[in-house]
Formats: structure tokens, sequence, C-alpha cells
């Protein structure tokens, strides 16, 4: 994930053609607004329901520009994810058989194809499954609405999304404030292995209580 600095993005999403670019531009340049922090916790929202544009793109340059606010950043860009999750829930519940047609058609990364594996996997292993996704690059819409037109609990969703949204996103802020710009280079190309890390850590943590809990 190439981290685009806000500045030059409206630019750029005039000059492309190409509409989920020029979306993707349209979503960073919020960092520099005064509407930043509500721009962050509404593409987090849509983004598990129905959005194609990751948060993280407007998470990292708003914590480059102001690193302090590393905390407040990740703590809203968790809660609009983990709500956005429900409304991803709810149509996956309730609005499936009426809404697919148009997720498949217009939805970027959502195919039928991508569905069906997803739901499978859910059948399998259910919460893990969510715990697992919603630390990679993979869209969370996909996990959530699957998680509605596979009956997962609701609970279950919320749980599981929280952490691993939340290990995702403090992860990522807290390497900004720790290291500022010297970080960039390492973000834009080894994204993905941090967030595979981090759900390797979250799954010693699970199994370090497991164990505490089986010695007692």
């Amino acid at each position: 994930m190439h981290i685009e600095t806000p500045e030059r993005a409206m630019d750029k999403a005039k000059a492309t053609k190409n509409p989920l670019r020029k979306l993707y531009y349209w979503t960073i340049h919020w960092a520099e607004t005064k509407f930043a922090l509500p721009a962050l916790f509404t593409v987090s929202f849509a983004e598990a329901s129905f959005f194609p544009i990751p948060p993280d793109v407007l998470l990292m340059p708003m914590c480059f520009a102001q690193p302090k606010k590393w905390v407040r950043y990740a703590f809203w860009c968790t809660m609009g994810t983990v709500l956005g999750a429900v409304g991803g829930w709810l149509i996956g519940t309730y609005l499936w058989s009426v809404l697919s047609p148009y997720f498949f058609k217009y939805v970027p990364g959502f195919t039928p194809e991508q569905f069906e594996k997803v739901s499978q996997l859910f059948r399998e292993y259910g919460f893990w499954i969510i715990i697992i996704k919603g630390l990679t690059p993979i869209p969370f819409k996909v996990i959530t609405i699957c998680a509605g037109a596979c009956k997962v609990p609701l609970w279950t969703l919320i749980v599981a999304s929280f952490l691993s949204r939340a290990a995702r996103f403090y992860m990522v802020a807290g390497l900004i404030r720790a290291f500022g710009e010297r970080v960039r280079p390492f973000l834009e190309k080894h994204l993905d292995f941090i967030l595979f890390v981090g759900f390797l850590m979250l799954l010693l943590g699970v199994a370090s209580v497991k164990l505490v809990e089986y010695v007692r």
C-alpha cells in the first residue's frame, strides 16, 4: 500500500479518470482538513459494510501529520469499523438476497467466488475467521456481510471485529508514533507482513491465557 500525501491527493483525484483511484485520493485529502477525525470514523464505518477504500489510507497520513494523537485516531478508527461491522452483519442477515447483485456488480473486491470461499470458512471456523481476516487486506465488508448471511451471532462478530481491527489500527498508528517518517517506506513495503505478525501476537496472547487457565 503506497501512503500518498494529502496535499497532492486532490490534484491526483482531479487528474485520474479511474473512479476507484479518484475515490482513493479523495479519501486521503480529508487528512488535512478540520473534518479529518469525522472523516476517519465515517470511512472506517463505511468500509466495514460497503465502501471500497480501507481506513488505513486515511489513518496513516493523519498519524504522520499529528503523531501524538495516534491513540485517539486508532480508537475512533476501531469504533467506526466495529459499528460498520454491525451494519454489514445486518445487510447479510436481512438484505443479502436483495442486495447481492449490487455488491457483486458494483463493489470492488466483492465477487461471488470470494463470498462463497469466505462463507465456507465461516461454516468451518467461525470466530477465528473474523480475527484472521480482520487483520489482513481482504475487504472487511466481505467478512461482515458473510457473517450475517451465515448466521454468525452478532456478539461473536462484535468481539472478534474489535480484537482484530484494534490490533491492526493500533499497531500501524503506534509504529508511526514511535518512528515517524522513518517508518513510512517500511509501511509502504511491508504492511501485509506487519499485519500478519500482529495476528500471530494476538494468537499467542490467546494461547497464553488458555495455558494459564489450564495450569490453574
